[in-house]
């Protein structure tokens, strides 16, 4: 679904309407398959969960769209404005529950050695108890929970295994964070979102690019010929791509591909779980 590009690092950029298609008519198909009555998804505030919102909105009907805002006290004060945006300009049913009592409890009651690393393991506590809501709702009202990690993320392991990482569908994981800009202008996403910083709104100021190191316009190209294109990292050096942003993309890669695999199944029967049996069209074969 890409148009062809000259640039030699560059993101060959998205067919937009056809992406925006597709991508509507797997999350119908995904949610009448299942047997669900709709969708739930983390407003976050930011363009990933706007995106898929808007796309869900499309496939099944606004109101069949559920977008949950779970703010921590430490969060940035605007991304639920941000994310109540979303949900007046399409329409879909929301609800706004504050994660801070139960993410204290996680730390009182469940963190060992609470003062090593403290800042990322709240982190993580925040992410995990936002998708325990979202499957709750799931199995409450009977909505297939959405994720919102984009292949950027995915590739750089920049997500929190079993918090953020986890949902039943993924609509935009296959799309950069560069593609989820375009693919949101094309849809009418608000301009506000497409404005602000990426940011996992861990905590005041937190932004995806200032934890990572990098621009995801520098990240996306690089990623793009290492995953899509399968081109060697000395290859892609040559072709005069940054040696550092090379390496440190490689290496990132190698070392959380742990995170995008379902847990390892010891392999005793003819057909196992993300050995064999890998696609839902397998059912069927």
């Amino acid at each position: 679904m890409r148009r062809k590009t000259a640039g030699p690092l560059t993101l060959p950029p998205i067919n937009g309407p056809l992406t925006a298609d597709a991508l509507v008519f797997f999350i119908r198909r995904e949610v009448e398959r299942a047997g669900f009555e709709g969708v739930v998804l983390g407003l976050s505030g930011g363009i990933d969960s706007a995106l898929v919102a808007f796309l869900a909105a499309r496939a099944i009907g606004p109101r069949r769209v559920t977008g949950l805002m779970l703010p921590h006290r430490i969060s940035s004060k605007g991304s639920v404005a941000d994310a109540k945006m979303v949900v007046r300009t399409l329409g879909i049913r929301s609800h706004l529950l504050d994660i801070s009592a139960a993410v204290d409890g996680v730390e009182r009651d469940l963190m060992t050695a609470p003062g090593i690393h403290r800042q990322g393991r709240l982190g993580n506590a925040m992410a995990r108890v936002r998708m325990l809501a979202l499957f709750d709702h799931s199995l409450a009202h009977r909505a297939m929970v959405l994720g919102t990690s984009n292949k950027s993320e995915i590739a750089l392991g920049y997500a929190t295994l079993f918090g953020d990482s986890a949902s039943a569908v993924n609509p935009i994981g296959d799309l950069y964070k560069t593609d989820v800009y375009v693919l949101s202008r094309h849809l009418g996403v608000p301009r506000a979102l497409l404005d602000k910083p990426p940011s996992a709104d861990l905590w005041q100021g937190q932004t995806d690019e200032g934890e990572i190191g990098f621009r995801y316009a520098d990240i996306d190209p690089v990623l793009h010929r290492l995953l899509d294109r399968r081109e060697t990292p000395a290859a892609l050096v040559a072709r005069g791509a940054d040696p550092v942003l090379v390496e440190f993309l490689s290496k990132k890669l190698l070392t959380t591909h742990y995170k995008r695999k379902i847990p390892v199944i010891a392999k005793l029967e003819t057909r196992t779980f993300g050995v064999d049996f890998l696609y839902a069209k397998d059912i069927l074969s």
